[in-house]
């Protein structure tokens, strides 16, 4: 069996050919004109308490699709039954027909679209070839579309200059699709090069997966196919609407998210299935007991997947961590069953390198970083290299510093607060002396007087809508102005500027604390400066320098920093 699609460029016609069954005359009239034409709501309604996913592809319904492309069709066609006569089948898409008896010799059905003018695009080859490979990939009988070269040996054996074989060109037919795609071979049959190899025509010329599930269920429901990790990195949304469904080999949509949950959605691959109605809505769809079955199956699946892989070879898994573990957030956020699994190998990663599940987490810094009120905090950073000095710091205390760098991270941190009754601080939230409270107070050099007399210094050099100037008596050694902003106002403007349902924190201006350390020399020195103009350029001094250390300080304002740098080494 084949299925040829013949372009007539001159005659403008595009022809679907097949060596099929064929028709006689009175199935002419059957199928066509009694059931097609007669109307498809009209047949959905006869047909709407038959099995749910019968009625597409059978009885000619499909045929009305041909009009949308085509002025005029024919259908010319022999059936296989003996003593059969050819027949001619000829309408412009209304009502009226011609049946006519002609002359075919070999069985099977030829389909002409005469093109309209609205679809001439469908005339040229290039374009054609784009849709009969989109829609035609993998189906199970060849579809052949022109020809292609070939070259072979001459069987002659006569060698060219080099002294090789000579190679004679032939022309053979350009089968488009693949009849065995891997989803329907055995997993013992495939081979790790197998499913690349399967990946790769599936998606040519992308980066390779990190790894592949192969469904394959035929109870309660039907189910192929095979699901690909790509490197996801913090990537949520370009990623999307890559995985393929089936239904027997026939192509029928890249979106599927009413098919598997949300954050599913993130992978590649296939799904082939003939229990998922093809027929309805897609509010039908989410409605239908066998695409919830779907769902929640390859939802298990999928973490059972990942579970197995944490068992059996941490450190490999480890080692995808960063490229899987948007997805694996994502899972968690929006799917409850898929987070109740992932407990098992949802992971935290530390500044050095380090990987701890919640619970090795909680163990390893519970002693060191539960603060006077009894209260066990996390302390974290988005970008390493930006908190550098911050995270150096409170390495210095002993505390260990989570990297959290993810696009989804606030609404994660939130979650996980709740479920592991702990708290999470961002390192320039504050100082790590109040991020992380003990009992013991450094005392101040600073008295409340000289304090006051100090405030007007450092917030004349500063925007006082978007900084408060506050002392506070911290380590000599820490510097001597930081710059910290609230945990709360923070997270919430990132989970509202992410669709965290924030809304009102939009309207929350930038707003940071400008901290003077009391016990830091040049606080001191500033204090003690008898120079107005002096005095005011250190403040400013120190004040750039915590800015520049938090990536604040640009353009004019970084010149100005650079030339006083220069002044003062002078």
């Amino acid at each position: 069996l084949k299925v040829e699609v013949i372009l007539g460029k001159e005659a403008k016609t595009i022809t679907i050919r097949d060596i099929g069954i064929g028709m006689t005359g009175d199935e002419v009239m059957k199928y066509i004109n009694e059931i097609a034409f007669s109307g498809a709501t009209e047949f959905v309604e006869k047909y709407k308490d038959k099995d749910a996913n019968s009625i597409i592809g059978h009885f000619g319904l499909g045929f009305y699709s041909a009009f949308m492309a085509a002025d005029k069709v024919n259908i010319r066609t022999l059936s296989h039954k003996e003593g059969s006569q050819a027949v001619q089948w000829e309408s412009d898409g209304t009502p009226e027909y011609t049946i006519t008896e002609i002359e075919k010799t070999t069985r099977g059905t030829d389909i002409v679209l005469f093109v309209s003018e609205d679809a001439a695009e469908y005339l040229e080859e290039a374009r054609l070839s784009t849709v009969l490979n989109k829609y035609c990939k993998f189906l199970p009988v060849d579809i052949i579309f022109g020809e292609k070269s070939e070259f072979n040996d001459d069987p002659s054996g006569e060698k060219d200059e080099e002294g090789n074989v000579k190679k004679i060109e032939s022309k053979v037919p350009n089968i488009l699709n693949n009849t065995q795609p891997a989803w329907i071979k055995k997993p013992a049959d495939l081979s790790t090069e197998d499913y690349k190899s399967f990946y790769n025509e599936l998606y040519p010329f992308t980066d390779e997966p990190l790894f592949h599930i192969h469904l394959n269920v035929d109870y309660p429901f039907n189910l192929t196919g095979i699901l690909y990790f790509p490197k996801l990195k913090n990537n949520v949304e370009v990623q999307k609407n890559k995985i393929q469904l089936y239904s027997n080999q026939v192509f029928i949509t890249d979106s599927v998210e009413n098919i598997v949950p949300d954050f599913l959605t993130l992978l590649h691959g296939v799904i082939d299935s003939p229990d998922i109605p093809l027929n309805v809505s897609r509010s039908y769809l989410q409605s239908d007991s066998n695409v919830k079955k779907i769902s929640s199956y390859i939802t298990k699946k999928v973490a059972d997947k990942l579970a197995q892989m944490f068992k059996n070879d941490r450190a490999d898994f480890e080692a995808k961590w960063d490229d899987i573990k948007v997805f694996i957030q994502y899972g968690i956020l929006s799917d409850t069953k898929f987070e109740e699994k992932a407990e098992k190998f949802n992971l935290l990663k530390d500044t050095e390198g380090n990987y701890f599940t919640a619970e090795e987490y909680k163990e390893a810094v519970k002693d060191n970083q539960t603060d006077k009120n009894d209260k066990l905090v996390y302390l974290y950073t988005h970008n390493v290299e930006e908190h550098h000095s911050i995270i150096e710091s409170a390495k210095e205390k002993g505390y260990s510093v989570l990297v959290m760098d993810s696009p989804l991270d606030s609404h994660v941190i939130t979650k996980l607060e709740q479920k592991l009754s702990v708290s999470f601080a961002r390192v320039d939230a504050d100082t790590i002396d109040k991020l992380i409270t003990k009992d013991e107070e450094l005392p101040s050099k600073l008295s409340k007087e000289e304090e006051e007399t100090l405030q007007p210094v450092f917030e004349a050099t500063v925007d006082k809508e978007k900084f408060t100037v506050q002392f506070e008596s911290l380590s000599e050694t820490e510097k001597p102005v930081l710059i910290t902003q609230s945990e709360f106002i923070r997270r919430m403007k990132e989970q509202q500027a992410l669709g965290g349902g924030m809304q009102m924190m939009g309207n929350f201006p930038e707003m940071f604390n400008l901290v003077v350390n009391n016990n830091h020399p040049l606080i001191s020195k500033i204090l003690n400066e008898s120079d107005a103009a002096k005095k005011e350029s250190l403040a400013k001094q120190a004040i750039d320098l915590a800015l520049l250390s938090n990536g604040m300080l640009k353009g004019a304002s970084l010149t100005n920093f650079i030339n006083r740098s220069l002044n003062l080494i002078d």
